[in-house]
């Protein structure tokens, strides 16, 4: 029997609590009669800490998450803590800084299943598999000073030679174990970060002979990434434009409703979290996509335990049950995000999986 795997759990605001019991119910129902346990602690953050204890980030939630094996985050954030003084994204900005999670790995698959609902054409989207590392800890996000009055504003993009080595060297590490091909992005024809992120990307890349790279600007790349997205394997892009390109390619999809992502540092447990906001405007009506948290549960599964073959059974079901158009209204479908999840489960049962 294997050890109980601890799992600290933030549920999130709007639609975050209603996708986040989806997942755990997934993962309740792989997990059963294996030899895979897990205690999962629910924790106070972002809006729902504010609500709380007026804080997104409480002090006991930190220290708790610092302890577990692996974090599940849903959505957070809306416009009712707008006026706050600390918003929900402070509180997720300051965790990830706390837990020292530098990267964050968002993979883009179009399964045969998804092309109808793709923007794109067929033959442009077919195919599509490769991964965003977009580094998170630093960039215009973190840098000071930042300042703003009513006649201006300043934000600093800042990157040190260490920071943009490790995200490097996880992006590079990755794309070894898939297709051996690395973009490195930036806009160095512009901007002096940027200069010293390609340098820092070409030293690193002599490190791994056996890699193929290359260099694209981030505005050649937002058109690539629509026009031939099947060109990509593993993309390692700045905070900023990682935000933005990692949106970008969740919605050649079809929907940004089915992506998940993780957050890894050095050491420490690694955060999973669906790409997508806590979409307030339909919470508590009972149609939002499950399928990013469901994803979301498979990636931890596979990445913090090893899990692989509870996570290919989960994938697997989610493929077949998107195309049996047993979705939600946001993909095409009539479906509840309760119906959704138990269609998921039934398809885990059918015992087709190997």
């Amino acid at each position: 029997m294997m050890d109980r795997q601890k799992i600290v759990v933030f549920e999130g605001d709007g639609i975050g609590p209603e996708i986040m019991a989806a997942g755990l119910d997934v993962l309740a129902a792989v997990t059963q009669g294996t030899d895979f346990t897990y205690e999962t602690e629910f924790l106070p953050f972002g809006g729902q800490a504010i609500d709380q204890v007026g804080e997104p980030l409480p002090n006991n939630t930190i220290n708790q998450a610092k302890r577990a094996d692996a974090i599940l985050l849903s959505a957070i954030g809306g416009p009712r803590w707008n006026a706050c003084p600390k918003r929900p994204e402070d509180g997720l900005l300051a965790l990830r800084s706390e837990l020292g999670l530098f990267a964050n790995v968002r993979p883009t698959v179009v399964a045969d299943s998804q092309i109808d609902q793709s923007p794109l054409k067929g033959e442009i989207v077919r195919g599509t598999d490769f991964v965003i590392v977009r580094e998170l800890t630093s960039g215009a996000y973190f840098g000071e000073p930042r300042s703003k009055t009513f006649d201006q504003a300043i934000d600093t993009m800042y990157y040190s030679r260490s920071e943009i080595e490790r995200v490097m060297v996880y992006g590079f590490d990755l794309a070894q174990s898939r297709r051996q091909h690395v973009t490195i992005v930036d806009k160095s024809n512009v901007l002096a970060t940027s200069k010293l992120w390609r340098e820092v990307g070409q030293a690193v890349a002599q490190r791994y002979p056996e890699v193929t790279v290359d260099y694209r600007y981030v505005d050649a790349t937002a058109m690539a990434i629509v026009a031939d997205p099947t060109q990509f394997d593993v993309l390692i892009i700045p905070n900023l434009f990682g935000d933005i390109l990692s949106d970008e390619a969740a919605q050649i999809t079809g929907t940004i409703g089915q992506i998940p992502s993780l957050s890894a540092g050095a050491t420490g447990p690694k955060m999973y979290e669906p790409i997508h906001g806590s979409a307030p405007d339909i919470a508590g009506q009972g149609i939002a996509n499950p399928i990013s948290m469901i994803k979301t549960v498979s990636l931890m599964l596979s990445q913090s335990f090893h899990q692989d073959k509870l996570a290919k059974q989960i994938d697997e079901a989610v493929e077949l049950t998107i195309r049996r158009g047993q979705v939600t209204p946001d993909m095409g479908g009539t479906l509840t995000t309760k119906e959704v999840t138990e269609q998921v489960m039934n398809a885990m049962q059918e015992g087709v999986f190997s």
